[in-house]
């Protein structure tokens, strides 16, 4: 068992590669829900840690490739420009920029 928190385990996760955050449930058994929770989190720690960029390519509508999304670090349910409910998910990464 290891001592890290799961926000830690996320964090060290998106230093390895990137992911969406179905990956990340898969790989840290924890919900979806829970997982965008996290990441809103860890997000919001990046931004005090000098070197280190949370980086986010954001859902896409794969009817009509909508991707000005207002909150990427979220699930969205369907596309607001042709309500399509096929979206591709956010791809999250913790880059150093050193």
């Amino acid at each position: 068992m290891t001592d890290s928190t799961r926000r830690e385990q996320l964090a060290d996760t998106l230093a390895d590669h990137q992911a969406t955050a179905s990956e990340l449930a898969g790989e840290l058994e924890t919900p979806v829900s829970t997982i965008y929770q996290d990441l809103k989190h860890v997000a919001r720690s990046m931004r005090y840690k000098e070197h280190t960029e949370f980086l986010v390519a954001p859902p896409v509508c794969s009817n009509c490739g909508f991707s000005n999304y207002d909150d990427p670090v979220n699930y969205p349910s369907r596309c607001p420009e042709c309500r399509s409910e096929s979206i591709e998910e956010a791809v999250f990464k913790i880059e150093d920029r050193r």
